[in-house]
């Protein structure tokens, strides 16, 4: 069955550029799947699966929700999804007051109009995606998860084709990590290159060690949903005892799996973006530009982090300072 309903422009806090959004790099999840006109996803919402279709005709006019579901669902828990993945709630139009107030922030405005935060609808997918980022291009990382799904998870089948969830800890948990010990695992009965029913088979590297580590944490010890409950520094500290996180992963979890302003990610690329802007260019160490980015955008740190990151790749500033650093 289908339904189709709208979330109104009165009921969103300033604009929202929904292709910019999804398409923007937040490890939250792989970007949702472009279909012409709109975008698609499979969501598990009240435990039941719908197929989600997206429309935006502009930044500020209405959202169309086209719900295609095997069971009759309640539309306004669609909309609260909807709403909680795209930070509809967010106050965009005030956070561009804080923007503006800085001459160095203020031309990110432009470049991002209506980019907002991408946020996790599955915590655990959001774990593993951002331990996936580590070190990869988006590109490779996205790639690797939509693998994941359809090696591992449920699929279902729907009128425009098969979408899938993505798998739990237990199933990751137990899955082999490499070719030579899924071939272990059969008693040697496949050719090495048959073995394509492992993690580094999605294209993991290194990363699907961590990736069994997090799962097996997840399984017995470590409340996801826990995390959310906590004030940032103590959730913060929580995830860096998961092999594989560190404070740069940690932040992008905190921020795009549970909306936690506060985390400000910081890589090599913020680290320089951040020093050319603020600190005539030197070399600065990665935790203080975490620390700057905190204390100076305070609960704005994890959105300003994004525009600046957003900024630096349209406007020709990456550009700029990988040249720099090549001389």
């Amino acid at each position: 069955m289908k339904k189709i309903i709208f979330i109104s422009s009165e009921d969103i806090k300033g604009s929202l550029n929904l292709e910019l959004t999804i398409n923007s790099g937040q490890t939250s999840q792989p970007s949702w799947f472009g279909n012409g006109n709109h975008f698609q996803e499979l969501l598990i919402t009240e435990n039941q699966p719908n197929l989600i279709n997206l429309f935006q005709d502009d930044l500020y006019g209405p959202l169309k929700i086209e719900i295609e579901s095997k069971s009759d669902i309640n539309p306004e828990f669609i909309i609260k999804d909807i709403r909680s993945i795209f930070d509809l709630d967010f106050n965009l139009p005030a956070f561009y007051d804080f923007l503006s107030e800085d001459p160095k922030l203020s031309p990110t405005i432009a470049f991002c109009k209506g980019l907002r935060l991408f946020k996790a609808h599955n915590n655990f997918e959001c774990l593993i995606s951002s331990i996936c980022s580590a070190n990869n291009s988006i590109i490779r990382w996205n790639r690797s998860l939509r693998a994941m799904r359809e090696k591992w998870g449920d699929g279902y089948l729907y009128s425009t084709g098969k979408f899938y969830t993505f798998p739990s800890p237990y199933t990751i948990l137990n899955l082999p990590e490499h070719e030579i010990e899924e071939m272990e695992q059969c008693g040697g009965e496949k050719n090495l290159e048959e073995c394509i029913n492992n993690l580094k088979a999605c294209g993991v590297g290194y990363r699907g060690k961590y990736m069994k580590q997090a799962a097996e944490l997840v399984s017995y010890n470590l409340d996801l949903d826990k995390l959310a409950r906590l004030k940032y520094d103590d959730a913060f500290h929580h995830l860096l005892e998961i092999p594989g996180v560190g404070p740069k992963v940690a932040d992008c979890i905190l921020l795009y799996g549970y909306g936690k302003g506060e985390a400000f990610p910081t890589d090599v690329w913020i680290k320089r973006i951040i020093s050319h802007l603020y600190f005539e260019g030197r070399d600065v160490p990665v935790h203080k530009i975490r620390e700057f980015g905190q204390e100076r955008f305070g609960e704005y740190a994890g959105y300003t982090q994004l525009y600046l990151f957003h900024y630096a790749r349209k406007s020709g500033l990456l550009d700029k300072l990988k040249l720099f650093r090549k001389n």
